[in-house]
């Protein structure tokens, strides 16, 4: 049973820690809404979502006014459109029809993100994911609301370094298309490894195919909450500090599941899995960077960074778990530069840079996330950067990824303002040595030893 203290004490997150569900995401099959031709697909397609979705926005408004919850966002996420286009797409053109389509029906919706633009492609390419690849640029320079993701690695594939190339001249050309807003549609790309069936966060979320037709996955988040409650136990030891991180977390996932089983029980749809991950916005107070100062670093990117960031995501995972038997997703510590006010600050003082981001991600949820760099950086050395992380990920069995934004005419020392939830970042610097010759080969890094496991 729930008692009066618990209900004030989750009333006095919300209210005054940032505790939030970030997200309430339907995730939806396509498969079956494949067609001959275009047209034909697209009209499958606006359908479906349309009859599954219709009531989404609705049922989590009247979720948070009847339980006082804060949900900030309604999003979907679709099986990977290279799938579902496949018997119908054979130019770039025709993708992007369906990326148009795509975003009419997440505005007649009202969903703010639609995920699932998306190839997996992480041991060979079909010509329908290079095709979607190739459609990619003005696939987001023509939407608003499309989420774009390409799988290129896992543990049990190793990386299609083939893929990888691609990918860092594709960035190259979202960015070129999306100049005259700061390379925006680089905010919505993100290229991967190990993807995870059932992630309800962009821009990484998709439909997997192992997943029912369709369910119900919620993100939860509350940076603000963990830092609030470190705050109580400043100076004591590491056996307090995980614990006081686990009990909060467990309280957090809570509040995740209990939007989760109202939302599956009003829409008639699985419930599917909470993704407990903390994930920063930019408003102040709501800062994984201010976690690991709470923890008792100067600013995040100091010596001992990696460490904290580790311990955090590993008992926001023990919380995470005892508080829900389907916690999946990312679940643990996001570090996006842009939408962390911490994180900035930090990247701008000079105690974070790229480098130390890369280490950060061997142990946190995903990888280099919402990273603004110099508009001349060659699409190979963003390849290259895609490849560091991959190999991250592979070797770890981890998910990881790169969502990099090459900003047309800027250089390092601009500021790049995104927008709402995105932020703003300043332009970090990159190695100028060139890997040109490594990116230009053909095939694929072979998978580690450690995964020929039956």
């Amino acid at each position: 049973m729930i008692n009066i203290h618990e209900v004030i004490e989750t009333n006095n997150m919300i209210e005054h820690d940032n505790l939030d569900v970030r997200t309430i995401t339907i995730g939806i099959s396509l498969l079956d809404c494949a067609a001959s031709t275009v047209k034909e697909t697209c009209d499958r397609i606006t359908e479906k979502i349309l009859r599954i979705a219709g009531n989404l926005v609705k049922t989590g408004e009247d979720i948070s006014k009847e339980y006082g919850i804060p949900i900030v966002n309604k999003r979907i996420s679709i099986t990977p459109i290279a799938l579902v286009g496949a018997s119908c797409c054979k130019t770039p053109a025709d993708y992007v029809e369906i990326a148009k389509t795509l975003d009419a029906v997440a505005e007649k919706v009202g969903v703010n993100f639609l995920g699932g633009y998306s190839a997996v492609v992480s041991k060979g390419l079909t010509e329908s994911d290079k095709l979607l690849i190739a459609s990619i640029p003005e696939a987001l320079a023509c939407t608003n609301r499309i989420c774009s993701s390409v799988n290129i690695g896992s543990t049990k594939t190793g990386i299609n370094m083939d893929a990888v190339r691609l990918m860092g001249e594709t960035i190259k050309e979202t960015a070129r298309m999306t100049a005259e807003r700061d390379s925006l549609g680089c905010a919505k790309l993100v290229v991967l490894c190990n993807a995870p069936d059932d992630n309800p966060f962009m821009a990484g979320a998709f439909h997997g195919v192992t997943e029912a037709d369709a369910i119900i996955n919620v993100g939860v988040s509350g940076p603000g909450v963990v830092k609030c409650a470190l705050e109580k136990v400043r100076g004591e030891s590491f056996e307090v500090l995980c614990e006081t991180i686990k009990k909060t977390a467990f309280k957090i996932t809570r509040v995740g599941q209990l939007v989760a089983q109202e939302a599956s029980r009003r829409l008639g749809i699985p419930f599917g899995i909470i993704d407990l991950s903390l994930a920063p916005t930019p408003a102040i107070g709501d800062s994984v960077a201010d976690i690991l100062c709470e923890i008792g670093l100067e600013k995040a990117g100091a010596p001992g960074t990696t460490a904290a960031l580790a311990l955090l995501n590993d008992q926001v995972k023990k919380g995470g778990v005892m508080a829900s038997s389907y916690v999946g997703g990312l679940s643990g510590a996001f570090i996006p530069v842009s939408e962390d006010q911490g994180m900035i600050d930090a990247a701008e003082c000079g105690a974070l840079t790229i480098e130390k981001l890369e280490a950060m991600t061997c142990v946190c949820s995903v990888g280099l996330d919402m990273i603004a760099i110099p508009g001349s950086t060659p699409a190979s050395t963003i390849s290259g950067i895609i490849a560091d992380e991959a190999a991250i990920g592979m070797i770890n069995q981890k998910t990881t990824a790169v969502r990099i934004i090459p900003v047309e005419g800027k250089d390092v020392g601009d500021t790049v303002e995104f927008g709402g939830l995105l932020g703003y970042a300043p332009v970090m610097p990159v190695n100028q040595y060139s890997c040109e010759a490594f990116i230009s080969r053909q095939g694929r890094i072979p998978a580690p030893i450690h995964s020929f496991k039956n």
